[in-house]
């Protein structure tokens, strides 16, 4: 059966049909990004990846002869996977790096065994530029955009309404200095990817989104989103301080010493003395209300930045009702036509 070869706008029309999606990438490659639903199943692992690679740069037919030893010794274990995944005559998505000697090598066995393989023409690569090319032109998905003070559920306003985008799970960050609390953040490609992924599939929809700053912790929200986001219907979300605090509780209640720690001397600059040294002592008390307490109004209410270009005023200490207000702005968007 043969090799189909297609550029990235007809690879992702056809990615739906296909009952697996190869990355033949290295697992080191794989795991820094890779395109959604994608399976690793390397042609080179990462220290035979590195090898020939470095190779390379010297002698490219050795380099070449190696890479293919390597590859031979590991189709082994893929036919063994695919098999093991899917029947013989399956649609199969598959892609490496950009030269596509990987996916070439593995795509050609795989279809000769009876596969229907479809390849990406110039791998991971041109998947990326077909994402920058989309994230960098306007957007068509319309936004409700919710602003307000730390601690008034914004987030968890954003998990309960549909369709939205729940930045701060993508980028695995709460948006604060604190916010890294959850452990390390995807790469800024994997961010983009997951963005994309996202937005392909809310065109020309009216959509919930967190008005969050250009950067989410270490990433960066690409121009086009954060322009749109803030474009559309901006609600400013308010919620009694006594909510404030049991939110906060909620989302930080994990934070550990050291961690409290590290964060209090980034916000030393921007914090009263005795205002940061007692919610020093409270948290070494284990009193964590009284801290949240005291970052919310010492601190993270003096820097916030409130955005005036508000539509929508909003109050979320009732969370059902709040929801049921959102819902009734999209709807009415929709029907008069603010969009």
């Amino acid at each position: 059966m043969p090799l189909f070869e297609l550029d990235a706008e007809q690879w992702l029309e056809k990615r739906s049909s296909f009952e697996i999606l190869i990355d033949a990438r290295s697992p080191h490659e794989f795991l820094y990004s890779h395109i959604k639903d994608a399976i690793n199943l390397y042609a080179l692992n990462d220290a035979e990846h590195k090898e020939v690679g470095t190779l390379y740069k010297s002698d490219r037919s050795l380099a070449k002869s190696l890479g293919a030893k390597y590859i031979c010794k590991n189709l082994q274990n893929i036919i063994d996977e695919v098999y093991k995944r899917t029947k013989v005559g399956s649609a199969i998505g598959i892609y490496c790096a950009k030269g596509g000697l990987r996916s070439n090598s593995v795509g050609h066995v795989l279809s000769m065994i009876g596969y229907r393989v479809f390849r990406l023409s110039g791998g991971y690569k041109a998947y990326r530029n077909h994402v920058l090319e989309f994230l960098n032109r306007p957007l068509s998905t319309k936004f409700i955009t919710l602003f307000g003070n730390t601690g008034c559920y914004k987030s968890k306003l954003i998990r309960a309404l549909s369709p939205s985008i729940d930045l701060e799970a993508m980028a695995n960050h709460l948006g604060s200095v604190f916010g890294a609390i959850n452990g390390a953040q995807p790469s800024q490609k994997s961010f983009e990817d997951a963005l994309f992924e996202k937005l392909i599939t809310l065109e020309d929809k009216i959509c919930f989104i967190e008005g969050e700053s250009r950067r989410i912790g270490s990433l960066s929200l690409p121009k086009s989103l954060y322009e749109a986001m803030r474009s559309g219907i901006n609600v400013e979300v308010s919620a009694s301080l006594e909510k404030r605090i049991s939110c906060i509780v909620d989302d930080y209640k994990s934070v550990d010493k050291a961690f409290f720690d590290e964060c209090m001397k980034k916000i030393s600059p921007f914090i009263d003395k005795k205002a940061r040294d007692e919610a020093v002592a409270k948290f070494n008390e284990n009193d964590i209300a009284k801290v949240a307490e005291i970052l919310l109004t010492k601190y993270y209410d003096k820097v916030y930045k409130k955005n005036e270009n508000i539509n929508v005023f909003i109050n979320s200490d009732n969370f059902d009702e709040a929801v049921k207000k959102l819902n009734n702005i999209k709807n009415e968007a929709k029907f008069l036509g603010l969009f």
